[in-house]
């Protein structure tokens, strides 16, 4: 049963701060040993940091090894996350979205939110909430060009695991004071509308999972729920045979908004090195569809950049082969992923409060080449980017605990 106490409420923005807005960064955690199912597939003591460890230059001027400037750190340890929301939020993150992964057996890498966040004597500093990563897990650590990628753990629940899952969620997660709120209702994310789709024999029967999740959230004490899903790809009905309307899949769900998660599942990239400003200005196409088609609001997304050949054997050709084999962009320098937050937070602008939000691709998406954490060539310049863009002066601050700024490293820096 779900506790009913109240739960903290969010914080309120002061007047004459109607243009707030609030950066979200996406936090993928594969990065620290001790994980169970990585322990039984990869062995003991092995984390992802093995991949960027080992990735290779693919072809003239590809930077690989991307090296992180803070060492290969674990980030299930509280210390190390300390440092890691100090950074955030003196360079105007408010959020990190968790990629969280749960399965009708369990969960899945969860030991950087539960053990590094929540341990974290900083973590009234930020605010977090989950996206729930509900796809396939397949065998990627490497993969190898021509060989089917082996399915671990599958994402579609049933729903039953559905409303445990939800119990789960909001006993220990939304009831945390730190949880973040949109106009008071606690934020939860679907990466995978398809997934979520197929777990129930119909559109109805889901719709009835998400409005009882609803009613459990209102139960723990919150106004309501704040469910937003990550519109990508093809949404599949498992009971129709074509793919059906996205709009009319979220509206029939009762969404209350609707975003992306990486700028490439919404452009093409034809090149071995696609231009960073090509890709953008495709996304930003894909933005103006998303608000012409959807009822909901939409909140965008600003890609750092992509390069998942990590992620693929060293020794396969590089090409455009389906993920993780892909193209990768180019040009994603400091200078131009500053100038992508100018222009969305522009637009931004002409939103209604609460709903200038944006989310970034990625804090750590490492093996992706997505990251706004610091690396060894261009040190904190994507961080301070965002901080030159949104800044953090008269910015609401979580909690009161003391601040600690991130210490100076000398680093190589390229402009």
């Amino acid at each position: 049963m779900i506790a009913s106490r109240r739960p903290t409420p969010s914080t309120v923005p002061a007047k004459g701060r109607e243009k707030d807005f609030t950066v979200a960064v996406y936090y993928f955690g594969n990065y620290h040993p001790g994980d169970p199912r990585n322990e039984v597939q990869k062995g003991r003591g092995w984390t992802e940091w093995e991949l960027v460890k080992a990735a290779k230059p693919r072809f003239p001027g590809h930077q690989q090894p991307k090296v992180p400037l803070w060492g290969y750190e674990d980030e299930s340890d509280p210390k190390v996350m300390e440092r890691k929301i100090a950074a955030a939020a003196d360079h105007g993150i408010d959020v990190f979205l968790f990629d969280w992964y749960h399965y009708n057996d369990g969960p899945f890498l969860d030991r950087p939110l539960d053990l590094g966040f929540l341990g974290a004597a900083n973590c009234d500093r930020l605010k977090f909430a989950l996206m729930w990563a509900n796809h396939d897990w397949v065998e990627i650590f490497p993969a190898r060009r021509g060989v089917p990628s082996e399915v671990l753990y599958p994402g579609v629940v049933t729903p039953a695991g559905f409303s445990k899952i939800c119990d789960q969620v909001i006993e220990k997660y939304f009831l945390h004071p730190s949880y973040w709120k949109v106009d008071g209702k606690p934020y939860f994310s679907f990466y995978d509308l398809s997934k979520l789709l197929a777990g129930f024999p119909s559109l109805t029967d889901a719709r009835a999972a998400l409005d009882e999740f609803r009613a459990k959230t209102r139960r723990a004490g919150f106004s309501d729920l704040h469910l937003n899903a990550v519109v990508w790809g093809k949404t599949v009905m498992p009971w129709q045979e074509t793919p059906a309307d996205p709009a009319r899949v979220v509206r029939e769900l009762g969404f209350d908004s609707v975003t992306s998660y990486v700028w490439i599942h919404h452009a093409e990239m034809p090149d071995e090195q696609t231009d960073f400003t090509k890709v953008r200005d495709e996304y930003f196409q894909h933005w103006d569809k998303m608000k012409r088609d959807f009822s909901e609001p939409y909140y965008p997304n600003v890609s750092m950049g992509w390069d998942s050949t990590p992620r693929t054997h060293g020794d396969d050709g590089f090409g455009n082969f389906g993920y993780p084999f892909t193209h990768v962009i180019s040009g994603n320098t400091p200078g131009r992923f500053r100038e992508a937050l100018e222009k969305t937070k522009e637009r931004l602008m002409q939103e209604p409060a609460p709903h200038r939000i944006l989310n970034i691709n990625s804090w750590n998406e490492w093996t992706e080449g997505s990251y706004l954490e610091p690396d060894t060539v261009h040190g904190m310049k994507y961080l301070e980017a965002v901080r030159d863009v949104f800044g953090t002066a008269g910015r609401k601050q979580p909690g009161n605990a003391r601040r600690k700024k991130t210490p100076e490293v000398k680093v190589l820096v390229e402009e």
